[in-house]
């Protein structure tokens, strides 16, 4: 039983400085990347902002903190289009028609924004910005938290990104999210590894065309 147990400790104790390992590596790579002003924040033609839970038909304090900090950054002619990515894929629960019409009534212009209905996942975001999109180069708008891993993951799938913070104020469980997310960049340094492809693709939207909001979605 000593044995055993001797066994469980070890492989405990390697799979925490694992995780603690990749963790450094990834937030040591990507820490200049991030910024937290738009002074002397480098201009993108594309802006991509993560889901992040809805209530109802208004965005989280997490959401709406991302969508003003892209619409900020969009007056500020510092990203010239949006990508929206994040989670329809229940009729009771869509994100996407809640940032759509967010940016709508706060004054972007509709053919600027782009919409990815399967980001399921920051992976599956990143992958579909690069293969559907034909995304090269994007400003990543988040918490502070989540841009570690959404800039390694672009950069590593050959999108040039850069990350802007959205934080703003205190969050309801920004601890929580901030311990979890040491268990997200280990998954997402072994999707990379595995050049795991996301759920669903789709047609090709390429993001110097014609944009993909849909009219009939406005509020």
């Amino acid at each position: 039983m000593k044995k055993y147990l001797k066994i469980f400790l070890f492989l405990v104790i390697i799979g925490l400085a694992s995780i603690i390992a990749v963790n450094y590596y990834v937030k040591s790579s990507t820490k200049n990347r991030i910024y937290y002003s738009v002074k002397k924040f480098p201009k993108n033609d594309v802006g991509i902002i993560f889901g992040a839970g809805i209530n109802g038909n208004r965005p989280s304090k997490y959401l709406k903190d991302r969508l003003d900090a892209g619409i900020l950054l969009y007056k500020m002619k510092r990203i010239n289009k949006i990508l929206l990515s994040g989670d329809n894929g229940r009729e009771e629960y869509d994100e996407l028609t809640v940032m759509k019409n967010y940016c709508y009534t706060h004054g972007v212009d509709t053919t600027k924004i782009f919409v990815d209905y399967a980001g399921f996942d920051t992976y599956s975001t990143m992958y579909r910005a690069k293969h559907i999109f034909k995304i090269k180069r994007a400003t990543l708008i988040s918490q502070k938290y989540h841009l570690n891993r959404a800039i390694y993951i672009g950069n590593k799938l050959g999108i040039k990104s850069v990350g802007f913070s959205a934080n703003n104020g205190e969050y309801l469980g920004y601890n929580y999210v901030c311990f979890r997310e040491y268990g997200s960049i280990f998954k997402s340094f072994f999707d990379i590894l595995r050049n795991r492809e996301p759920r669903f693709f789709g047609d090709e939207i390429n993001i110097n065309g014609e944009s993909n909001y849909s009219k009939e979605d406005k509020r």
